[in-house]
């Protein structure tokens, strides 16, 4: 199929899940934060099910033909796998700067990290029982763990990048053991650290992604827009992920406007386009979608192309999801035809 449609990973939680102007209020978080749930815990896991089919089926419906769980059962992108490690002090956190340059509490690493048993393949389980179609999941990238803790431990942040990847790698192995179609790095902090991630971004990366038996990719962005409102008009950190040993490529170019032609390094490499702007919640026509498709295909063929939002979906309306997913539908239709 041409022109396959996909969310970067998350989709709106209800707002009887969690409390969404708290979420919305606070920078996402790297320590746990249960205060952000409605239910009480002992109905949380039930009410996050009840809420991951709701996912599952909207993506249906809005006709996506590769679908995520949505991550609804995480309060941010990386601390629900990122807290599940161990050799982490997380009731006496450390600090660290957002990539906004704010402080933000983060776990502090105390001894050896690794990953004591699976963290998502119980939720990439449910995916794969509640939909037929191609299934994509989503794990936290270990150079941007690496970024997100204070480390007290290792005294080198290559040594510390590497042992996330070796937590990462057994995760990656589980997921496509348990019915993973697509496993995606989230690497946001290789477009904010550039420096660092030149040194040993690309190497973190591929040990993570060592012997996968399925199709990787790796997403890195601007940060959400809700919360990161300026956007540069270029990538910091993108065609050295030409030495990544990922299938797929995950970048935003509608809120910034992007220069697709830096997508012309990345030969090889399918690329996810994102064509939805999350900082506006007005939805997109399907015509401006398929125009900012057609930007990018004088650099990349159209085989390698996959339709997807610019970030995660988190922090925007459910109404808007879902008409921005059906724009998306819409114009990987028009692509199709020519």
């Amino acid at each position: 199929m041409l022109f396959p449609t996909t969310l970067v990973g998350s989709f709106p939680q209800p707002e009887w899940l969690i409390d969404r102007a708290k979420l919305a209020g606070r920078f996402p978080p790297r320590v746990r934060a249960k205060e952000l749930w409605r239910p009480a815990p002992e109905h949380l896991a039930r009410a996050q099910d009840d809420a991951t089919l709701l996912a599952i089926r909207a993506q249906e419906d809005a006709g996506l033909d590769i679908l995520t769980d949505g991550e609804i059962r995480r309060e941010s992108y990386s601390n629900h796998f990122a807290t599940a490690l161990i050799g982490l002090d997380l009731d006496n956190p450390g600090e660290a700067l957002d990539r906004s340059g704010h402080p933000n509490p983060v776990p502090r690493v105390v001894g050896d990290v690794s990953r004591p048993r699976p963290v998502q393949v119980a939720d990439l389980r449910f995916l794969r029982e509640h939909t037929k179609g191609t299934i994509k999941i989503t794990v936290p990238g270990p150079f941007t763990m690496s970024q997100q803790a204070q480390d007290d431990h290792y005294g080198n942040p290559e040594d510390l990048a590497y042992a996330y990847a070796d937590a990462v790698n057994a995760e990656v192995h589980d997921l496509f053991a348990a019915g993973a179609d697509i496993v995606q790095l989230d690497e946001p902090y290789l477009q904010a650290r550039p420096e660092p991630a030149r040194a040993y971004g690309v190497k973190a990366i591929n040990r993570a992604l060592a012997g996968a038996t399925g199709t990787t990719a790796v997403h890195l962005c601007f940060g959400y827009a809700a919360i990161i409102h300026e956007r540069p008009s270029g990538y910091s950190f993108l065609p050295e992920l030409a030495d990544c040993s990922c299938d797929q490529v995950s970048i935003e170019t509608a809120q910034s406007n992007l220069d697709t032609s830096v997508l012309k390094h990345l030969t090889g490499k399918t690329i996810m386009l994102g064509v939805i702007d999350l900082s506006d919640h007005a939805v997109e026509s399907v015509d401006t979608v398929v125009d900012r498709v057609r930007r990018a295909l004088p650099h990349v063929a159209p085989e390698k192309v996959v339709i997807a939002t610019d970030c995660g979906m988190k922090y925007i309306p459910w109404e808007s999801a879902v008409g921005k997913m059906r724009a998306m539908s819409g114009a990987a239709e028009v692509l199709r035809r020519g």
